[in-house]
């Protein structure tokens, strides 16, 4: 190491924060590499008297650099918790699971008893939720109360390998008399979606002592809700219960109502931005009217509810003593129901409690809601029939014996519905794409005028909406997306300008006079961007372009943060 990266790295190392058995590097920038580079580190750590709690946050820490780290922390058995949020700046994310193990490795050698683990903004994806595995299946997690794993990028692999970890902690702490007592959850950001979210609900459902979930912008429909809502009803102790940016619809908020009924410790209720619509609200305002009466604050802003229904949410208040904020903001209310919403809250004498409505979306056409709630129950029937065939196709597999194998081949299989191009763009979904068989890239290129691009940006979307890590769904889409962007960028009469300029509209990162509904999650056109930029079709003429309007502040590509930092980081390399 250089002589002035040394005198950078001590002044860095003079703010070092000490006290309360606390050792903190939090925000140094430090860029930890190899094992000179960490050598100021390891001494404090080693120095340190009664560690119990060690600041990472806002440093980068590579593969040979945690080996040492874990080495000093192999005495520390007091440290309690474990601060290493964002201290993966920079690495490749195969970089970052040895760091993890090795780190790992070193608290239960320690023989250390966490009480918090604090790995968010870590961008390791599936993969690097086995480099912490084993730390939580072993007796250093049987004690934990905190686990914080905001924004990593883990999907629904991710999620199911969480969860069947901390099943695992759970079975194991418990068969020594101590059964894990995990009080804080946080993933937000994480496209769990439903499986991901179903298999961690299995989890919550067996703990049981959960006190606050926070697992915002998940990409969870309304069979993952339900599921989450059923395992809550277990956790009796719940206080907060943040799902804010997910898709209820009605169905998901029924079922979460039915739970709120049980809970008597609920004090925060985020639901803001997920689609509860009316009739949802009514449930969740008949369940607020019942009981709550610790209840704080209830954020039900941006669910598409009308004036009738935010009435209703608003008269289930009036006994709610503790109520400091009431959230509608961004509903279909219309300016005489906003008036009329004050009023009421007025004459409750708690007129202070409701936040801004400023984004009120005023009321909607009765032709305009029908037809969303057509598209919508089309929409839950279609993810239930899938659901079902799943589980029967599944219980079936269950159930076989020898004879009922012999039998089963007698009988002719039920067929799968048939799927062409059209009702795969009209209504996509993962399965439908891979039920178009092996020629799905083609069918679907040959099927698509690439001379308008408009119908090219709808068709790319479409498709990249369906993207998942899961391998067969992955490779199914870069295949679809490479045949089809192939054709239209080798055609002469192909306008890439265009193309690029009318992406950005419908993504919601430019501005346009037209009024377009923009895609409601950017992870898949982001994943499927980060593939196709890679490829010997895409013009690197259109990397600048993608990477100026990608690296600006966004609410949308803040909630897929780990999509957006692949992308750029392709980018930032062609």
């Amino acid at each position: 190491m250089a002589s002035e990266d040394i005198t950078k790295l001590a002044e860095s190392l003079a703010k070092t924060k000490v006290g309360g058995g606390q050792l903190s590097f939090k925000g140094q920038s430090l860029k930890l590499n190899t094992a000179e580079d960490a050598e100021e580190v390891i001494k404090q750590i080693e120095e340190f008297d009664g560690l119990e709690a060690l600041r990472l946050e806002g440093n980068t820490v590579g593969v040979e650099a945690a080996k040492v780290i874990a080495k000093a922390l192999e005495k520390k058995s007091e440290l309690k918790r474990c601060h290493w949020s964002d201290m993966f700046t920079g690495r490749l994310r195969s970089e970052i699971p040895p760091a993890l193990i090795s780190l790992g490795d070193a608290l239960i050698t320690a023989g250390a008893q966490l009480v918090e683990l604090d790995l968010s903004d870590n961008a390791f994806g599936p993969d690097g939720v086995r480099g912490f595995e084993a730390l939580l299946k072993s007796p250093a997690c049987y004690t934990l109360q905190e686990l914080k794993l905001n924004n990593c990028g883990m999907g629904i692999g991710g999620g199911k390998i969480l969860a069947a970890a901390l099943k695992e902690c759970h079975r194991k702490s418990s068969a020594q008399g101590k059964p894990l007592a995990l009080k804080i959850f946080v993933a937000g950001r994480n496209r769990l979606e439903n499986d991901g979210a179903t298999a961690l609900a299995e989890a919550f459902g067996i703990i049981g002592t959960l006190e606050e979930v926070h697992m915002p912008q998940n990409g969870i429909n309304h069979p993952g809700i339900t599921a989450l809502a059923q395992a809550f009803a277990i956790n009796s102790l719940l206080k907060v219960i943040n799902l804010n940016d997910n898709t209820f619809t009605e169905k998901g908020a029924v079922a979460m109502a039915e739970t709120l009924k049980s809970l008597r410790q609920i004090e925060v209720i985020n639901f803001g931005d997920c689609l509860v619509r009316s009739k949802g609200a009514v449930a969740i305002a008949d369940a607020v009217k019942e009981g709550l009466h610790k209840l704080k604050e209830l954020n039900l802003s941006f669910c598409e509810i009308k004036r009738d229904a935010a009435l209703t949410v608003a008269e289930a208040i009036e006994d709610k003593a503790e109520l400091e904020k009431l959230d509608l903001n961004g509903n279909c209310l219309g300016e005489e129901g906003c008036e009329q919403l004050q009023e009421i809250l007025e004459g409750f004498n708690m007129a202070s409690v409701l936040g801004s409505l400023s984004d009120d979306e005023g009321e909607e056409e009765d032709d305009e809601e029908e037809e969303e709630e057509e598209e919508e129950e089309e929409e839950e029937e279609e993810e239930e029939e899938q659901q079902q065939l799943k589980e029967r196709g599944q219980g079936e597999q269950d159930s076989l014996t020898p004879k009922k194998i012999i039998d089963s081949q007698d009988s002719a299989p039920v067929p799968s519905p048939p799927v062409d191009v059209a009702t795969f763009l009209a209504f996509p979904s993962p399965e439908k794409l891979l039920r178009l068989g092996p020629k799905c890239s083609v069918l679907i290129a040959q099927q698509t005028d690439t001379s308008d691009v408009e119908k090219v940006v709808t068709a790319l979307l479409r498709i990249s909406s369906v993207f998942k890590d899961e391998a067969p769904v992955k490779t199914a889409v870069h295949e679809t997306t490479d045949a089809l962007m192939r054709k239209a960028f080798t055609s002469a009469t192909f306008n890439s300008d265009a193309f690029v300029t009318r992406l950005l509209i419908h993504m919601g990162l430019l501005k346009s006079e037209e009024k377009i509904k923009t895609v409601p999650s950017l992870y898949g056109i982001l994943m499927t961007l980060n593939h196709m930029v890679q490829q010997d079709y895409f013009p690197k003429s259109l990397a600048p372009v993608l990477t100026a309007f990608v690296t600006k502040p966004n609410r949308a590509l803040d909630s897929c943060s780990f999509a957006r930092h692949m992308l750029l980081q392709t980018l930032h390399q062609l």
